[in-house]
């Protein structure tokens, strides 16, 4: 990582904690966690759920990144270090900071679940549980950075039309998309004691990731 790179990322985690702005997005995923993660819940289904609120909240944090310097600043910075540059350290600076929730929210349900199935038949490792709620926190974390990276400035440039998107497209990704896989696979697990691994819902979440923001640092560069 280079030292431009890491100031840019150093700028926008400031400008974000700073705004607090990430409040609204926390609040939302706390709020998340209280309704769905109960003590004493079958740990994998609650990992499950925890791991699904990261998409929307992911996705809105995205936005905020992407959107919170004044058009002046924006220009600045992207005369200073590039477009695209200062376009991914947004996003990576929000796909940082739903990592660190997603970590945090994993922690405490394991902390809170029964690791047992859903029948509370046959015992889970915790630690089994712990990494398999860890891989699809990330593949919810990946996914939901790829809408908000499509769902924004500069994929969509009209700020009425990227909120309606992102809330519409937060609710459809969730059929047929990595994070359905993963979050499905901790929910089947609950049934069968057997906590799923697999790493290919994460592979395919950054390989979509990957996608999504290369084209809106590529964006970036023609519209700033």
């Amino acid at each position: 990582m280079t030292a431009t790179t890491t100031a840019l990322l150093g700028y926008h985690t400031a400008l974000l904690v700073r705004s607090q702005r990430w409040l609204p997005p926390v609040v939302l995923y706390g709020a998340l966690l209280a309704v769905g993660v109960s003590m004493g819940d079958p740990v994998l289904d609650s990992l499950g759920y925890a791991a699904a609120a990261l998409l929307p909240v992911t996705a809105w944090l995205v936005r905020i990144c992407t959107t919170q310097e004044p058009p002046a600043a924006r220009h600045c910075t992207a005369a200073a270090t590039g477009p695209s540059r200062a376009q991914l350290a947004a996003l990576l600076t929000a796909s940082g900071a739903a990592a660190l929730l997603g970590a945090a929210g994993t922690t405490l349900t394991v902390a809170l679940g029964d690791a047992r199935t859903t029948d509370h038949a046959l015992r889970i490792a915790r630690l089994d549980a712990t990494v398999s709620g860890l891989l699809a926190a990330g593949v919810c974390v990946l996914t939901g950075a790829a809408l908000g990276a499509l769902c924004t400035w500069p994929v969509l440039r009209s700020r009425g039309w990227s909120l309606a998107v992102l809330c519409t497209g937060a609710l459809l990704v969730t059929t047929g998309s990595p994070a359905n896989e993963a979050v499905s696979a901790l929910i089947d697990a609950s049934h069968t004691g057997a906590a799923p691994l697999s790493p290919l819902p994460l592979a395919v979440a950054a390989v979509l990731a990957v996608g999504a923001a290369a084209l809106s640092c590529r964006l970036s560069s023609r519209r700033s």
